[in-house]
């Protein structure tokens, strides 16, 4: 445990007191309502879901299979770990009927291992229905939502294409509290048109909401997505956050996260030959030592 804020092996301790637990991504063949015309089409303009996508996940096998792979993958290492089946390839609460979608979370949570089940999606895609048939998963299995937020600004999240309101996310995140069920945003640093500032705005925004957790990268143009192109012709420019400078936006975030809230992450780690900016070379864990060792000098 660090003394600047709660992490997410904190977190999860919390839950999951004297386990290892490990999540395991899942591709389960979803897509999004802003790519196939429901909202939408194109997707959300820096989106290349093979950026962030691991070689165990592929939506041709099983949800069961995916899993397993995984846990040969990570299990090596530690044999007794525990795992949280992590729907996150698109929007997991989307083009399914609430039935259909209970089933495969519970087929999940049903592999050997599983201590819980993680679900990424949208804030315009939790109908009540499926809140409930959440509340009733999670009295069984641990079940925690990830919402892409990415910012509170709706001239940007127009300007990306999310096709969503900073209004939803907030109808949403007080729906899932209402249910019981553990809610964490996904934010961008660096969007299109936002400095520092706004970026700060957002997570106090955020931190005003009854969430657990925050997961905090910043925007990377990769390969195969309508924002390099548009940022290739000079039509769009987002903030060119160098690390020293995206490292005191952190210490500065950190300063505003209240301790309750888990910050699970602060980079973002794109296959390098997919990364076409900003180029910083750095891992996860190497950028978190520097904030950590950052925020040592400062007490």
């Amino acid at each position: 445990m660090n003394s600047w804020y709660k992490d997410f092996s904190e977190y999860m301790g919390e839950i999951f007191p004297g386990v290892k637990v490990q999540k395991l991504s899942i591709d389960a063949g979803f897509t999004c309502p802003n790519r196939d015309g429901s909202i939408g089409t194109g997707g959300c303009i820096y989106c290349n879901n093979a950026s962030f996508t691991p070689s165990y996940c592929h939506p041709g096998d099983s949800i069961e299979t995916q899993i397993e792979k995984g846990k040969a993958f990570f299990g090596r290492k530690y044999p007794e770990m525990k795992y949280l089946a992590y729907f996150q390839s698109y929007t997991n609460t989307f083009g399914k009927d609430t039935g259909s979608l209970l089933s495969l979370y519970r087929r999940a949570a049903s592999v050997e291992g599983v201590a819980g089940i993680i679900i990424g999606t949208r804030p315009d895609c939790l109908p009540d229905s499926l809140l409930s048939g959440l509340a009733d998963l999670n009295r069984d299995i641990t079940v925690i939502v990830e919402i892409g937020a990415e910012t509170s600004s709706d001239i940007t999240l127009r300007l990306i294409n999310r096709n969503h309101t900073w209004g939803r996310v907030e109808d949403a995140v007080t729906r899932l509290h209402a249910a019981e069920i553990r809610t964490g945003l996904h934010l961008i640093a660096g969007l299109p048109g936002e400095s520092p500032e706004d970026v700060l705005s957002t997570v106090r925004k955020a931190c005003a909401l009854p969430i657990e957790s925050i997961k905090m990268h910043q925007l990377q143009i990769v390969k195969g997505t309508p924002l390099l192109h548009l940022w290739e012709k000079g039509e769009i420019s987002v903030w060119p956050f160098s690390p020293e400078e995206y490292l005191e936006l952190c210490v500065r975030i950190v300063r505003t996260v209240p301790r309750h809230i888990c910050i699970e992450r602060f980079l973002a780690s794109s296959p390098p030959d997919m990364v076409v900016m900003p180029r910083w070379g750095m891992k996860n864990y190497q950028f978190t030592n520097l904030l950590h060792n950052r925020l040592r000098g400062m007490q």
